[in-house]
């Protein structure tokens, strides 16, 4: 037995759908990207619009009736004003329009000007590989960099990743979670960004209201109104797993406290990652 005294990031094992075997040891893989650093609206989670809907109403009686009285008052009241009767709806939809919109753009900025196609560049980052198996990263046009196929400025347009435009157009919502941090460059441009998505009202909020319950609120709401319920905490726990720091003042407002950053100055970190994000960010005490 050789005992290094070292062991490297452990995973669990995810299934990928298999293609071909290249070379001798190279498999080839099928593998799901997970955008980093922003959110869209879910399309088929939760269900159908009267499915999900329904889970949102069990939710919303819940925080009313003192099942979830461990969640803060202010909390509990904001999400309360938010799971409207058309809650579901208009969230579904916007997800299904955010898909649309991010499609629309892969294929008009993935097509050179003699109409061949062109690759996507896929640049991981930060935790590389998320619990469900997704490649976490940002897609952007490839450019060979070559004489045929010259490589843009750094600020020009088409170098723009899709995560940024997805949140730029308002069919995203930042979403940064430690420690897959943009560059200081990178994340000011998002978060300006978002911020004029947001104070413009543009893409999902335009259509479908400033009340629209963003993708891991609407997530965290599903998961409190499960049908079954056995153990409120543990429904709590399972909802909530993220700190939200304010990224204005790099203050934490914990775990239940999100709701009084504005939306795009919210940063993320695992609460199982809090500790080492401590020593690793200048974060207020």
């Amino acid at each position: 037995m050789v005992d290094l005294g070292f062991s490297g990031p452990s995973r669990p094992a995810n299934d990928y759908r298999f293609f071909e075997v290249t070379d001798g040891d190279t498999p080839k893989i099928e593998m799901s990207v997970r955008m980093v650093s922003i959110d869209t609206p879910e399309s088929q989670f939760g269900g159908s619009p009267p499915t999900a809907q329904a889970t949102l109403d069990r939710t919303r009686e819940r925080l009313r009736d003192g099942t979830y009285d461990a969640l803060p008052r202010a909390l509990r009241e904001y999400l309360i004003e938010r799971i409207t009767p058309d809650a579901a709806q208009r969230h579904l939809s916007a997800g299904k329009l955010a898909a649309e919109a991010h499609k629309s753009m892969v294929n008009t900025r993935l097509k050179r000007p003699d109409g061949s196609q062109r690759r996507m560049a896929v640049i991981a980052t930060g935790e590389l590989v998320e619990q469900n198996g997704r490649l976490l990263a940002y897609t952007a046009p490839w450019f060979a960099g070559t004489a045929a196929d010259p490589l843009p400025p750094r600020d020009h347009p088409d170098r723009r990743t899709f995560n940024l435009d997805l949140v730029a157009l308002g069919w995203a919502a930042t979403f940064v979670i430690y420690p897959s941090i943009p560059r200081p460059a990178d994340l000011g441009l998002l978060l300006s960004e978002a911020e004029k998505a947001w104070q413009e009202q543009r893409g999902a909020w335009a259509q479908f209201g400033s009340d629209l319950l963003l993708g891991y609120e609407y997530r965290a709401c599903v998961k409190l109104g499960a049908v079954s319920l056995p153990d409120p905490a543990a429904a709590i726990a399972a909802a909530y797993q993220r700190v939200c720091v304010d990224l204005r003042t790099l203050t934490e407002v914990g775990l239940f406290g999100y709701h009084e950053v504005p939306p795009a100055q919210r940063l993320w970190i695992w609460a199982t990652d809090l500790e080492q994000a401590r020593e690793d960010l200048p974060l207020a005490c």
